[in-house]
Order: structure tokens, then C-alpha cells, then sequence
């Protein structure tokens, strides 16, 4: 086996050999409604996200209105157990969005223009990588000088925590030159610095805005009123051709400001630049025009917000630099997810090796690794916890997946050899039976799983001590990663010599693939079973479930069978923006995802379509048609043309199971992310 040390271009930090020019950045228009009266309607219902690198991030409504608890100027993420926090809410300004002429994201970076007195002031909002710091710029051309008055609103919390939790009563408020600070008692620091050409004043002026209305909040059934703190606000003239800055940060003032905001800029800028450069080439091409538009430098700079170093476990972060390792994992979706380690597993093709960002796919795998227990990885972390909890049943099997599609992008087989004996190591739990019911059928030698008050599948909604889609049994996703898995390691093995285990693995896998052939088979719906031997009997239900048989690289359904599984698929489940998650026919389906919690989670797998099953879906699709790309890549024109809705250049968790089709869930979601950008790359024309 080849080994080259699984760097990719980003990690050796240089561009591709023979490359004359930087890649043009991309840029992400938002149409604005003719009828000024709109706007403001109509941009809340657009949210906007810049994150950190490290967990934190920014947030917003482009109207400039706080809609959800998870929004926020500053979201800071913090050492456990503290974890993210809002510590800038947001900040009133005298600028009014029915001047608005202009909002578009710059290579990820949002940009408000607005038209002043016949002076245009334009705005970005952007985060320094790997600090818990905010810049939110201002630069006026024209003739004339605009005065600005800003004052930042506060409520320091969990950014989990409810809108209504109280204020604290000891909020203060300090001054030193151009350097502010604000803190309470047990709270954590955040401080101020300006910066410009233009003079800052700040007018002491404390005020308590009672009622503070969060329409997203209510309309999803939570807490919606809440009260903010403002110390006063930040007043300052900007003169044509110049700009100024507000930086909020929960860093020490040398942190933050040891760039300037417009040197923060340009390295931010040049950051993503070379993100898009190290990309694969139909992932760096940009729109007809050359301007950088292109579908493909967008989804980079949307991969990229959920790659992050965890800086919050700092005990796991010790132990990695112990071996000279770095800890890495990813964000499943913004607001409010941590990392899963499902999630991870399914975008890691798509986030990392199809950005050329081998070295942190490596660091990702070898950090899961660490946390194996029992044959299982874990399914997710929670906010402020060094600890993560292990219901899951396919997180673990989409590892070897994960592991697979690296070592064959990199070549670095070393790293298969490493880990080997922990795969191994999962394989033998799952025969012998490990928790939460999970283990092998010796019957037929499939994989059963399930556990009363567990949601163990990828189809995970629960609402308190019900579980919507329980699943247990042997489902159809679970057995055909099983067998995927028993293949994967039995071509390892007989790659690393030891053909005895390779034979014992190949055995079993031949039986499972015997085994699924002869059961999972709906002979009258022309599909595949959901669920065999469930408390119920068998589940024939219609799920998209059933495409992993085929998509995955070691299909397990027999080839005789794919089309017809495909053109039911194709006729009941798919959507312009994905697959549903259950047939219309069936009588728990729900056409939308809406209202409190338990309505809402009622419908998360009963009909709504997900963004991410449109890449599963377009690998069955390209096994079946080889020689249709340009078929293939037409499943993404609905996800493409999404770009600039719900989460600007972001691609949302899930979306209404019928038209028109409106997104839902988390505006900017990994995995979703991941696979429309790893198969805008697969099915791009031969060049």
C-alpha cells in the first residue's frame, strides 16, 4: 500500500503546482423585493451565519432582527463547562433596512449597502479564525459623512437556554481609552475595542428593553419573550472614503486587537481563498461569467463553517498534542447542534476530502477513534461535556465508511493499518451483542438493534419519553452498512496480509448479503422492507432507507433488484431539494414540518424531505445509469437554486414534503453541505 503521508494541498499550505492565478471568490446574491416596503418582511425570513473555527459563530435575520435565542452577534464558544454562550445579542443601529440597495456574502462574509443622505454605507460582519471575536465594519462612499449610533444589547447565556431566562442584576460596565469592558458577577468578560479614522463616543445610557419578541421562538412552540440589557451606544462620524469598526470579543484586548479590522479582513479573505484553490477543480469553477458565483466555491466556503477544532475539551486536546495530533470534529448544523458522530461520518467525504483537507480528515477519524467503547462510537457531544453519549447504532458502521472513502482519496493506508484493531475490535462487539441491543441475529446473521426509550437509527425524533420511529428490529440502512463494513475489512486485512481474518470476514459478509436478499425483499410494493422482525411483525413502509442497499460501494441488494427499488424511490420519495422520508401513500405522513416541538418532531421522518439523501440517492442513480452525469447533476438544481433562501449560501437540515417546498430545521447543515458538494464534484463532465 502507497503511503504519502494523507496531506492534502490545504495542509501542506501551498497551491497546486502550475497554478498562475488565485481562484476569483465567491459571491452569494440576495434578490431584494421590488416594493420597498418589503424588504424588511421579506429579508427576516433570510438568516445569515459566520462561524469561528472553533465552535462560536455569528448570526442574524439580514433585517437586522433577532428571531431565534440562537441568534447573536457574538456566540462564543467556550471551555466546558460553559460551552457556547450569547454574550452580544445584537446591536440597534441608526441605519434603517428600507435603505437597503444591497445584500450579498463575500466569499461567506455578509455585506449590507445601504443608501444614506447620497452616501452609501456599507456593512460586513466577520469572525477572526479560531477566536471568539466579532468585527462588524463600516465604510462610507459618497460625498457626504454618516453619523452612526450603535448600541449592543445584551443577555448572557447558554445559547441554548430560554429567551426568558432573567437578566443578571449586576450587569457593569467599564471603560478604559478605546477598550470597553462588560461583565457581571460569575459571567464571563466581553470587551469592546474601536477602531477608525472617524472619532468614537460612547454615551452612558443604561437602558432595559422589556418584551423582547423571538417570532421563531413562537412559532416552534418555545419561550418568545425576553428581556436585553444596553449600556448605551457608540457613536461615530465617517467621513467618504473611510471606515470604522466595532470589535466584541470574550478575548484579552491583545488578542483581539492584534490585527486591524481591515488586516482581519484580508487574512480572513485570503483564508477562504485558499480553502476554494486547495478544492478539487469542479468544486473551484465558478459561474458562466468567471465572477465567482460558481455553485461550487460556495459549498466550500460552506463546508468549511462546520470543520472545527473543539476548544472546549481541553483534556482531549492535551492527550491529542501529546502524540502530536490535533483534535478535530464537526459541527452537525447551526444553531443548535453539536458534533454527532453520525453526522460526521456521512460529511467527511464531502467537508474534508473533497476540499483537499486530507490532514483534518485524518485528525477527525483518529479523534473518533480515541472514543470507541463497547464496539460503538459516539453519537453526539454535548454542549459544555467532555463526555459523549453512545445510542446510536450507525454512527459506528458509518466509521468504516468514513475510513474507506479517505484512504482511497489519500492513498495514506497507514492510518487503515492504525486503527485497524479497533475495527476489529467493533466487529466483535457487534457479533457478541453490545448495548442497547445491538448485535448479530446468529439466526441469519443480520444486525438487530433497539432499546426501549432509545432512538438508535439515523431516524432519531423523540419528544419526551416517545419515540416517533423507533425502528427496532433489523433495518434495511443498518444491515446494508453492516455488510459494507464486513467488506471493507476484509479487503483490509487481505491487503495487509492476514488472509485468514479476510476470509472469516468475507464469510460473514456472505451470508448477511444471502440473508438480506432473501427477507428484506417487498414483493408487493417492488421495494425493500423498512424494518424486519420488529416488535410489530416486518415494516413495509416506503423510506429512503432502502437506497443504502445500492449506493453504498459494497451494495448488498442484488443487482437484479436495483431497478425496481429505483423507480419506486424515484416515483414516491424524490423531491427537487431531496428524498422524503416516508411515501405520501402512507397514512402517517405528513406533508409539513410546523409547529411546537411534538407536531414538528411528529413530522421530522414522516414525509419531510432531507437535503443530505440526495447524495445516497445520486450514487444509486450513477450505479445504475453510468453514463448519465448530466442526468445525475440535474437531482441538484433545487439544492443549488436554495442557495441564496433560508440560510444565505448555506444548504438547510430539511425541507416540507411538498410543494413549495420550504426549508426547515437548521438553516446551514453539515451533512446536507457535504453531499450536495461532493456530488456537484462526482458529477461534474469529463475535462
Amino acid at each position: 500500500m502507497a503511503d504519502t503521508g494523507g496531506i492534502g494541498d490545504a495542509a501542506r499550505g501551498g497551491r497546486r503546482i502550475g497554478r498562475t492565478a488565485a481562484s476569483p471568490l465567491p459571491v452569494c446574491r440576495v434578490p431584494l423585493p421590488r416594493d420597498r416596503g418589503e424588504i424588511a418582511r421579506s429579508l427576516v425570513e433570510h438568516e445569515w451565519l459566520v462561524t469561528n473555527g472553533v465552535g462560536g459563530y455569528s448570526s442574524g435575520t439580514v433585517a437586522g432582527v433577532i428571531t431565534r435565542r440562537y441568534h447573536g452577534l457574538l456566540v462564543a464558544a467556550l471551555r466546558n463547562p460553559l460551552g457556547r454562550m450569547v454574550l452580544l445579542n445584537t446591536m440597534n443601529e441608526s441605519l434603517d433596512v428600507s435603505s437597503l440597495a444591497d445584500f450579498h456574502l463575500d466569499a461567506g462574509i455578509p455585506v449590507w449597502r445601504y443608501e444614506v443622505d447620497g452616501s452609501a454605507v456599507e456593512k460586513r460582519v466577520f469572525m477572526p479564525y479560531r477566536q471568539n471575536t466579532v468585527i462588524v465594519q463600516y465604510r462610507v462612499d459618497g460625498k457626504k459623512p454618516v453619523k452612526l449610533k450603535l448600541s449592543p444589547a445584551v443577555h448572557f447565556r447558554n445559547y441554548e437556554a430560554p429567551v426568558s431566562e432573567p437578566l443578571h442584576a449586576d450587569y457593569a460596565f467599564t471603560a478604559a481609552g478605546e477598550h470597553f469592558s462588560l461583565t457581571g458577577t460569575g459571567l464571563p468578560v466581553l470587551r469592546f475595542a474601536v477602531e477608525g479614522e472617524g472619532r468614537f463616543t460612547f454615551v452612558l445610557d443604561e437602558q432595559r428593553r422589556e418584551q423582547v419578541m423571538y417570532a421563531v421562538e413562537e412559532a416552534r412552540g418555545y419561550q418568545a419573550r425576553g428581556a436585553l440589557w444596553s449600556p448605551g451606544a457608540f457613536s461615530v462620524e465617517i467621513a467618504p472614503g473611510e471606515s470604522a469598526a466595532l470589535i466584541a470579543s470574550a478575548e484579552e484586548f491583545d488578542v483581539m486587537t492584534a490585527m486591524s479590522a481591515q488586516e482581519a479582513l484580508e487574512v480572513e479573505r485570503e483564508r477562504k481563498r485558499r480553502l476554494i484553490d486547495s478544492a478539487a477543480a469542479p468544486a473551484r469553477a465558478t459561474g458562466a461569467g468567471g465572477d465567482g458565483d460558481g455553485a461550487g466555491p460556495q459549498l466550500v466556503i460552506a463546508a468549511d463553517q462546520f470543520v472545527i477544532k473543539p476548544v472546549g475539551r481541553v483534556r482531549d486536546s492535551i492527550r491529542a498534542s501529546a502524540v502530536s495530533e490535533e483534535l478535530r470534529t464537526v459541527i452537525a448544523g447551526y444553531h443548535w447542534f453539536t458534533d454527532w458522530g453520525r453526522d460526521t461520518m456521512i460529511s467527511l467525504e464531502g467537508l474534508t476530502l473533497t476540499t483537499g483537507r486530507h490532514r483534518e480528515a485524518g485528525f477527525i477519524l483518529r479523534t473518533f477513534a480515541q472514543y470507541v467503547r463497547a464496539g460503538l462510537i459516539p453519537n453526539l457531544f454535548p454542549d459544555g461535556s467532555d463526555e459523549g453519549l453512545y445510542h446510536t447504532a450507525d454512527a459506528t458502521l458509518w466509521f468504516f465508511h468514513a475510513l474507506d472513502r479517505y484512504a482511497q482519496a489519500t492513498e495514506y493506508w497507514a492510518l487503515v493499518e492504525e486503527v485497524l484493531p479497533k475495527m476489529r475490535g467493533i466487529v466483535d462487539a457487534h457479533l457478541q451483542g453490545t448495548r442497547f441491543g445491538i448485535g448479530v441475529d446468529p439466526a441469519d446473521g443480520l444486525l438487530r438493534q433497539g432499546a426501549d426509550g432509545y432512538q438508535l437509527t439515523w431516524m432519531d425524533a423523540k419528544v419526551d419519553d416517545w419515540v416517533v420511529t423507533p425502528r427496532r428490529g433489523k433495518a434495511v440502512e443498518i444491515n446494508a452498512l453492516w455488510y459494507n463494513a464486513l467488506c471493507l475489512l476484509s479487503r483490509w486485512e487481505c491487503d495487509l496480509g492476514d488472509a485468514a481474518r479476510s476470509n472469516t470476514y468475507s464469510e460473514r459478509a456472505a451470508r448477511v448479503r444471502e440473508s438480506f436478499n432473501s427477507r428484506f425483499w417487498y414483493e408487493q410494493g417492488g421495494h425493500l422492507y423498512d424494518v424486519l422482525d420488529g416488535p410489530g411483525g416486518n415494516d413495509a413502509a416506503c423510506r429512503p432507507n432502502q437506497i443504502f442497499a445500492i449506493s453504498l460501494p459494497n451494495p448488498v441488494l442484488d443487482e437484479s433488484r436495483w431497478g425496481s427499488v429505483m423507480k419506486v424511490v424515484q416515483e414516491k420519495l424524490l423531491t427537487p431539494v431531496g428524498l422524503r422520508s416516508l411515501s405520501p401513500d402512507h397514512p402517517d405522513y405528513k406533508k409539513k414540518y410546523f409547529g411546537d416541538l411534538r407536531t414538528r418532531d411528529a413530522a421530522y421522518h414522516q414525509g419531510t424531505v432531507w437535503a443530505w439523501l440526495i447524495g445516497p440517492w445520486i450514487d444509486a442513480w450513477l450505479k445504475v445509469h453510468p453514463d448519465d452525469k448530466a442526468g445525475a447533476r440535474r437531482f441538484l438544481d433545487g439544492l443549488i437554486a436554495h442557495l441564496p433562501d433560508f440560510g444565505v449560501g448555506s444548504v438547510a437540515e430539511i425541507f416540507d414534503a411538498e410543494p413549495p417546498y420550504t426549508p426547515r430545521g437548521c438553516i446551514a447543515q453539515a451533512w446536507s453541505v457535504a453531499e450536495v458538494l461532493r456530488c456537484w464534484v462526482k458529477t461534474a463532465g469529463d475535462k
